[in-house]
């Protein structure tokens, strides 16, 4: 077979013209001639399978800057791509069918319109920070209070950055009302940043500071999180452990695009690279969520001090086990400077309760 004009190349790879004569400009899909006279396009039919692939790449969304990678790979290593880029397009679907479930209950009024049971949870709390056992000073930060709960990791500058966007969201302590929890915590994440960046300014020492952030917010029956970089949250509900957070790690995207698995993770020599934090020169996109709390959940947050060494198994025997947040977050600590107290270890355990039922921890 001879080669196709461009017009009945478009037919049989069933994209356009106007499409290949972009891919042709941008290099992706050259044509195999350009006649010197009449400047017409001119495709060899071996190119019809490169051209089928583009027009599957592109239905799938992929940008043309990675179709352009995966066309120049051989099948199996662009399968990985490929198979790494849906893995990212479901996590950020999941991320915004989150939020578009928040809007649905706040424009159908359901967060205004809660029974007396949903008013009368609260939490019985604690928090507890340890050096560890090789650390010479102590970079993480925490806190709780009677509706705001936060863990922070800080970076370049001892405890300042964690402690500064910590204090950036003790307003939230005071009470948001359920219907203005998401953009409540939008801000405060934003007064973080700004805290964390006049912190890294105000001392060239300091230029390079910053911190993870995880943070909880109660209202009524409804709770707010805020999470930024490889500090995380747990909840405990029904003898279950959930992981809801995800660490914004190197290590963690590579599991998440099936290139390494989280036994690989566990030694990879970028473990502790963040992709997103509070200042440092990462990039600042934190996650947020909204839940339902019950009574009888119970709530963990945790610096990586803790998960880098204790295993999950443990930290859901703790917290199923112990009845006091103080009781548990010391236990908790004492696992992690057992298993060698590598890094700096921080955890706030929170019990959700009936108000009639709370007690001081």
């Amino acid at each position: 077979m001879g080669l196709l004009t461009i017009g009945a190349f478009a037919r049989a790879s069933r994209l356009s013209p106007k499409a290949l004569r972009l891919y042709d400009e941008l290099g992706l899909l050259p044509p195999a001639r350009v006649d010197p006279y009449s400047g017409y396009r001119l495709y060899d039919p071996a190119q019809l399978e490169r051209a089928r692939l583009v027009a599957w790449l592109r239905r799938l969304g992929m940008p043309l800057a990675d179709i352009r990678a995966v066309c120049e790979l051989e099948p199996e290593a662009a399968a990985r791509e490929v198979r790494a880029y849906w893995a990212r397009v479901e996590a950020d679907t999941a991320a915004r069918r989150d939020l578009a479930a928040f809007l649905v209950d706040h424009l159908s009024g359901k967060d205004t319109m809660m029974s007396s049971d949903h008013t009368t949870l609260g939490i019985r709390y604690a928090v507890l920070s340890d050096t560890g056992s090789v650390r010479e000073s102590n970079e993480d930060a925490g806190y709780a209070g009677p509706r705001l709960l936060a863990v922070a990791d800080g970076f370049g500058g001892g405890r300042h950055a964690g402690e500064a966007a910590i204090e950036a969201l003790k307003p939230l302590d005071a009470g948001v009302p359920g219907g203005e929890l998401l953009s409540a915590l939008e801000e405060a994440a934003q007064r973080a940043r700004e805290s964390v960046s006049a912190l890294a300014a105000s001392d060239p020492a300091l230029r390079d500071v910053g911190t993870t952030l995880t943070a909880m917010v109660w209202s009524g029956s409804r709770l707010g999180l805020v999470h930024i970089g490889d500090s995380r949250a747990y909840l405990l509900r029904d003898g279950e452990l959930f992981q809801i957070t995800h660490d914004h790690t190197v290590v963690q995207s590579l599991i998440d695009e099936g290139r390494i698995t989280p036994e690989e993770a566990a030694s990879h020599p970028q473990r502790a690279l963040l992709l997103r934090a509070v200042g440092g020169g990462s990039a600042f996109e934190p996650d947020f969520a909204l839940r339902d709390a019950r009574a009888g959940d119970r709530c963990l947050l945790c610096s990586d001090g803790l998960t880098g060494v204790v295993p999950t198994e443990e930290i859901q025997r703790v917290l199923a086990s112990e009845d006091d947040p103080g009781r548990a977050v010391r236990e908790l600590v004492a696992l992690a400077n057992r298993a060698g107290g590598p890094d700096n270890v921080t955890c706030v355990v929170a019990h959700v309760a009936e108000r009639t039922a709370l007690t001081a921890a």
